[in-house]
């Protein structure tokens, strides 16, 4: 064969494989946004996910030989009542066929609702590419049960991008772990019975960190501003009440290594690092009411910063050192706040009827993103409720919901999980069988 014509098969062939690969990656952002935007209930960004023609179809196999026709345009332009109630979709074993401006995708999905049910369906879709964009311009759904009941939690690692509200999940795994941080070398950090465990995100490979003789690990950990060291929450003694158990904090070297203990108080959980890496915020118990305290990196005396009845938790502080941020329930439900680093002028930020917890401000100082009980929860953070993560600009104060509903609450987003160009949040969310 001639080298020209050779050479130009060869240009053309991985042409088209990187078109194929273009047109793929294209068509998963359409379903992740289709799935998003019925969720949440964002109507008018749903419709853009849809071509309409003439020939739509909808289609739910039931089994048994029954076959329901659905009108296309309550999917494209559903109403208020049936969208936005909230849940996430998990999508796996894709099979493409992709010809030129035309495509279908047969996946499977696990659909968790916001009580952390799964349901299971089969998927075909079809798409059409309109002006150089893809969009669906039919489906058909084939709902079906697991041979076997599954009564286990199953936790899902997700990041969430601010600004297009995209989600992608990086891990999912039958078994029960918590509360990332995200290291600038491209991994993410979490806990998972009593050991803190290493994902790295492009390989998505999964390691235990060494944490010397410390096993019982909770989910308040994270990272020095200079990510060089690690501070850990762990229980140095089980117990059923403030009482009966001890949670000390520890510093060590972030690539693992010997912890050294550093809190003298009996009840430690760990939330906040000076920008200067000088000094560490943490919540205290003092006659069973729980407060805001500072400690010295290297150990040393204890400051009480807050005193108010009622509990003051989560205290983290801004990046421009000139605030702790914190949630408190010292107005009788539990909101959001600020002071000074020294515990004075305490600003309430949140005044909603959601139980408001745990704020994480942006590396760049603009957001602030917090997970909000939809039910009030009086003064508790309690595993398996209705949640969603809300963004304050810090700005202008405006708040705006970052994901939709979902099952959630302890260990979701406990620590700073800010990627470190403030671009995107990690979190985790659950279910818990069919």
């Amino acid at each position: 064969m001639n080298k020209f014509w050779l050479l130009l098969s060869v240009f053309s062939i991985v042409t088209l494989q990187a078109q194929t690969a273009s047109d793929t990656l294209e068509i998963l952002d359409l379903l992740e946004k289709e799935s998003r935007t019925w969720r949440s209930g964002d109507i008018a960004e749903h419709a853009s996910c849809w071509q309409e023609r003439s020939y739509n179809k909808v289609w739910i196999n039931r089994g048994g030989g029954e076959l329901l026709d659905i009108p296309a345009e309550v999917i494209i332009h559903p109403s208020k009542e049936i969208t936005g109630q909230g849940g996430q979709a998990y999508l796996s074993n894709f099979q493409f066929n992709i010809y030129g401006d035309q495509a279908w995708v047969n996946h499977d999905e696990v659909s968790v609702g916001v009580d952390g049910k799964e349901t299971y369906t089969h998927e075909m879709r079809l798409f059409e590419k309109v002006n150089g964009e893809w969009k669906l311009v039919g489906q058909s759904l084939y709902p079906y049960q697991l041979s076997e009941q599954k009564t286990d939690t199953t936790s899902y690692l997700n990041i969430v991008d601010i600004t297009s509200k995209k989600v992608e999940t990086v891990l999912i795994e039958n078994r029960h772990f918590e509360a990332p941080n995200w290291h600038k070398d491209g991994y993410l950090l979490i806990n998972s019975y009593g050991l803190l465990e290493k994902l790295d995100l492009k390989t998505k490979e999964l390691s235990v960190l060494p944490t010397g003789n410390l096993s019982a690990l909770n989910n308040d950990h994270g990272l020095s501003p200079d990510q060089q060291l690690l501070v850990l929450s762990n229980f140095d003694k089980r117990g059923s009440s403030w009482d009966t158990m001890e949670s000390a904090l520890y510093v060590m070297p972030v690539e693992g290594g010997r912890p050294k203990k550093v809190s003298t108080d009996a009840i430690c959980f760990w939330h906040g690092w000076s920008m200067d890496g000088k000094t560490l915020a943490y919540t205290g118990v003092k006659k069973d009411n729980l407060d805001i305290y500072t400690i010295p990196v290297e150990g040393g005396k204890a400051k009480r910063l807050t005193k108010t009845e009622g509990l003051d938790d989560g205290p983290e502080y801004s990046p421009d050192g000139k605030y702790i941020y914190f949630n408190s329930y010292r107005t009788g439900h539990m909101q959001l706040w600020r002071m000074g680093v020294d515990g004075s002028n305490p600003e309430q930020l949140t005044f909603d009827s959601y139980s408001n917890w745990f704020p994480h401000i942006s590396p760049d100082n603009q957001w602030m993103v917090y997970i909000s009980y939809i039910e009030d929860q009086k003064q508790q953070h309690l595993f398996g409720k209705k949640v969603k993560l809300r963004l304050m600009n810090l700005q202008t104060r405006e708040i705006t919901d970052l994901t939709s509903v979902f099952y959630g609450g302890q260990g979701t987003i406990n620590v700073p999980s800010w990627s470190p160009d403030s671009k995107r949040v990690a979190f985790v969310s659950y279910s818990i069988g069919n």
